[in-house]
């Protein structure tokens, strides 16, 4: 099996069997990363450039753990210590990397649509995007949803809660598009101010103020960090505030009676969103979805080197 599309631009143009092949290879990778010699060949002769102009941790170590992984030749670029301080095009800057021969690119950009805009001036090159301004983060959401699957058995039917700054953030758009193709019911909460308008009937999904009353009707909590950096107005009282409403802490956990999942994109805001004994509990999975990561995004490169090969 193929996958329907030549770059990972967002999980909005992937079809279901896509998200089902992505996921199940990466299962397969994540056996080999199991083993005593976690290396296999299959990007050998693929040379990749991670281009990241926004700062990040996990993301960009676990996409370059993965390509390492599967052997293939990496470039890491940051903005910060290019020429793009001197102002440089973005156009002109991917074109003298890839006038190098690179067959691949993992990008990250503070401009919503950025992959997108190469993917249509690159189209001989696979394109990943590694979350761009408040648009997509697909990596996240499929290793998220790998990570649901693997703890609760599927995605189909399970009930998965979204808290916090749903406004800007890119890994609720992402999550939201890929559990509602694959048959999951998604509800929204958070401070009026950080949920769009547009988003209950954009989506079909249901929004509940009451964070009680939404942890109650979930499975999976997807708790979301506030993304400060991204906001250019107040749209909260405060932090302390903000965690008395909608931080979720150990104690309001075991008011509802019934065991969730409790999951978080990092990075963690703990005793803001969440507190630190929830984020270390036992219903926790983030450490898992962290290691799931390098899995997903093995599974991402191999499928799209394989549609690179081809083009």
């Amino acid at each position: 099996m193929q996958l329907s599309t030549n770059h990972l631009l967002g999980i909005k143009e992937l079809s279901p069997q896509d998200i089902s092949l992505i996921l199940s290879t990466a299962q397969q990778f994540k056996e080999v990363l199991q083993r005593p010699v976690k290396k296999v060949p299959s990007l050998r002769d693929i040379t990749i450039v991670n281009l990241f102009y926004e700062n990040s941790t996990r993301t960009r170590i676990s996409f370059e753990l993965a390509e390492k992984r599967l052997g293939a030749d990496t470039i890491n670029f940051s903005a910060s210590a290019s020429s793009v301080s001197k102002g440089e095009t973005l156009l002109d800057t991917v074109n003298n990397i890839l006038s190098m021969k690179v067959d691949m690119v993992v990008m990250r950009h503070s401009a919503s649509g950025a992959p997108h805009f190469l993917a249509r001036h690159l189209p001989g090159t696979a394109i990943v995007n590694a979350g761009d301004g408040i648009n997509e983060h697909p990596t996240q959401a499929l290793l998220d949803a790998f990570s649901i699957q693997e703890r609760a058995g599927s995605l189909e039917g399970k009930k998965v809660l979204l808290v916090g700054d749903i406004m800007h953030s890119r890994v609720a758009l992402s999550n939201i598009y890929l559990l509602k193709k694959m048959g999951a019911e998604v509800m929204l909460s958070g401070p009026p101010t950080l949920i769009p308008v547009y988003i209950k009937q954009a989506f079909d999904i249901r929004v509940e103020y009451d964070l009680k009353k939404a942890l109650e009707w979930c499975d999976v909590a997807n708790i979301l960090r506030i993304q400060l950096e991204r906001q250019n107005q107040v749209l909260f009282s405060s932090l302390r505030e903000y965690n008395l409403s909608y931080g979720v802490t150990s104690k309001l956990l075991r008011s509802i009676g019934k065991e969730i999942i409790i999951m978080h994109p990092g990075p963690i805001n703990r005793g803001v969103e969440i507190d630190s004994d929830v984020a270390d509990g036992t219903q926790s999975i983030i450490l898992q979805q962290v290691e799931n990561g390098v899995a997903v995004r093995m599974a991402v490169l191999y499928l799209l080197a394989g549609q690179t090969i081809m083009m």
